[in-house]
């Protein structure tokens, strides 16, 4: 089966995004989302925030480290975990999550090495 690294999805009233079912086993340990580097979203599974975030955001040789914290900061500002729905493969993203990165209602999904990029998708 062909990887996925592309998807764009319009989220439903409750603010839920349905996974596509072809990576949902990809989440089975859970989901992350934080704030990105710009005016996006990171979707993470757990697994990978886990066993390979948790650790780079521990790491650093001085507590006074300002880049480390700055980082901290920007991930860890507003980050939310959730269970993907077992009928639909959905999550709720949180309303400050959508507004920091200016989503309304459609999205693109785009695959960025162990995570995903959540962006504003055209409006219709």
């Amino acid at each position: 089966m062909p990887r996925i690294d592309y998807f764009e999805r319009r989220l439903d009233d409750k603010r839920r995004l349905t996974i596509p079912s072809e990576l949902r086993e990809e989440f089975i340990s859970g989901v992350v989302v934080t704030r990105g580097f710009g005016s996006y979203l990171h979707l993470y599974s757990k697994e990978v925030w886990d066993e390979v975030v948790e650790p780079a955001l521990s790491a650093g040789d001085s507590i006074l480290d300002e880049k480390i914290a700055d980082t901290n900061v920007q991930f860890r500002r507003g980050k939310t975990e959730a269970e993907l729905d077992e009928k639909q493969g959905r999550i709720s993203i949180e309303k400050h999550l959508l507004d920091y990165a200016g989503i309304t209602r459609s999205i693109v999904a785009v695959r960025a090495g162990q995570y995903w990029r959540i962006i504003a998708g055209e409006e219709s």
